[in-house]
């Protein structure tokens, strides 16, 4: 059934009651609930239906361990004392506000290779390190975001540059036969790449204080400076209390090294190791490599008994329980735009308009477009790259030039542009989640930086786009 434009009310409800009530879990339930209604089901049968399709996969069921196990993390972390051990060694160095920034976007860049465990590692690190330097949690999960998903778009090894080979290779053109040929694509496409470039310059000299603070940000900045309040009074932090509670058992002392670095370290090798070795990064068995291991060592520094740690890692998982829930209600989200055929009607809409002139700015704007309603950046390549790409390759002659490689480009760029801009997105969530930020406020003081990167970004395809035609 074509639905119409009655497909995109279920995105644009989610999102106004999200910014109008600063409650996304409520807001996107709501979403949900009127998308069921517009498909004419049963409201109770129809949601429990959905809920059972969009959540019974195997995307949701990693994405949901992953958070898990970086709860638990987190607690033993805070429960060793090494999270405090490490603010105490930066501490000493007496890091303001812009020192504190930089290392947090230094953290992020060095994390390159997943856009999971980068905001994840580096909110978790550097969010009693920011606080001391009275930098906002909202700057903090800026940081965090535009250091995790631009980074990724950019590098051409990492898995989203896999991602989108892969989906080159699918378009089933001579000139791009297998994954060897569509990853040199992709590295060729990497200077096109306008949005992810400037995202990660921008966050950078924002950071180091040479592009001052502007829009939400700069209020969040000035509260956080002059009141000591690195949240809003009427924030609701994306990260429960749970964590505050525990504390290093009496008597112990934290090893830096063993309970905070290797950790880090054993994380780090697996994800690289298993990228390298099987061209994928196992991030979430890079987590659960890294719990056992903490597990084992307080066990071993008596930190505490089994139980006291096993309620350690309980408290951990209940303080992701919010971002779990609202990534729960995200995914049933998706689907029902899915079942709506939001993103075909978008394109429906949106296709007669790509000219050979304009063809890269359309086709960043469409992918920003989709991926914002729809809050995937992964799920927007996969449905433009066989429009748009094909429409470059039929200009080129099916030859591989600029016009090809900025319109790859314009295809990762725009779908992280709209990602980056969603409450519903994933990276978005994890990122409010780690820095213990609301989420509707990093998602209000991020919009304006993530604007202006997407203008430099359209400007750059409309050059391109003059001087190819």
């Amino acid at each position: 059934m074509d639905y119409g434009i009655l497909s995109l009310a279920p995105a644009i409800i989610a999102l106004a009651l999200a910014f109008a009530t600063k409650n996304a879990l409520f807001s996107i339930l709501i979403g949900v609930v009127v998308g069921v209604a517009i498909t004419g089901n049963n409201l109770l049968f129809g949601f429990s239906d959905l809920m059972q399709n969009a959540l019974g996969n195997a995307d949701f069921i990693w994405i949901l361990a992953l958070e898990v196990f970086v709860g638990i993390l987190v607690a033993l972390f805070q429960k060793s004392g090494a999270i405090q051990a490490f603010s105490n060694v930066v501490g000493k160095k007496n890091l303001k506000q812009r020192g504190a920034q930089s290392l947090a976007f230094l953290l992020g860049i060095f994390i390159f290779f997943s856009d999971y465990f980068s905001p994840l590692y580096v909110g978790t690190v550097m969010k009693g390190i920011t606080d001391k330097a009275r930098v906002s949690r909202e700057k903090l999960a800026y940081i965090c975001d535009s250091t995790s998903a631009p980074v990724c778009t950019v590098i051409p090894f990492s898995s989203w540059g896999i991602y989108m080979a892969g989906l080159l290779v699918a378009l089933g053109t001579k000139n791009i036969p297998d994954t060897n040929a569509a990853q040199k694509v992709i590295i060729h496409m990497v200077p096109y790449n306008f949005y992810g470039i400037a995202a990660v310059l921008m966050c950078g000299l924002i950071a180091v204080g040479i592009i001052p603070d502007y829009g939400p940000m700069r209020k969040a900045e000035k509260r956080a400076k002059e009141e000591g309040k690195v949240i809003s009074d009427k924030a609701r932090p994306m990260m429960s209390d749970e964590l505050d509670k525990i504390q290093l058992k009496e008597g112990c002392k934290p090893n830096l090294f063993l309970n905070f670095l290797m950790p880090a370290l054993i994380i780090i090798a697996v994800t690289i190791g298993t990228y390298v070795c099987m061209e994928s990064a196992k991030t979430l068995e890079a987590f659960i490599a890294a719990v056992v291991y903490q597990f084992i060592v307080m066990l071993i520094q008596k930190m505490g008994t089994v139980n006291e740690l096993v309620d350690t890692a309980v408290e951990g998982i209940k303080s992701v329980m919010s971002a779990m829930l609202i990534l729960a209600m995200a995914y049933c989200l998706n689907s029902i735009s899915s079942t709506l055929g939001t993103a075909d009607y978008v394109i429906s809409i949106t296709e007669s308009w790509m000219t050979p002139t304009i063809l890269m700015t359309l086709t960043f704007v469409v992918s920003a477009f989709i991926a914002f309603f729809t809050g995937t950046s992964w799920g927007t390549y996969a449905i433009v790259t066989p429009i748009c790409v094909q429409m470059a390759l039929n200009i080129s002659g099916g030859a591989l030039t600029p016009v090809v490689y900025a319109t790859i480009a314009a295809v990762m760029g725009g779908g992280c542009f709209g990602d980056h801009c969603s409450p519903l997105s994933d990276t978005t969530i994890l990122s409010s989640l780690a820095t213990g930020s609301d989420h509707i406020d990093h998602v209000k003081t991020q919009l304006p930086y993530a604007l202006t990167a997407g203008v430099v970004a359209c400007i750059g395809f409309l050059i391109i786009g003059v001087t190819c035609a």
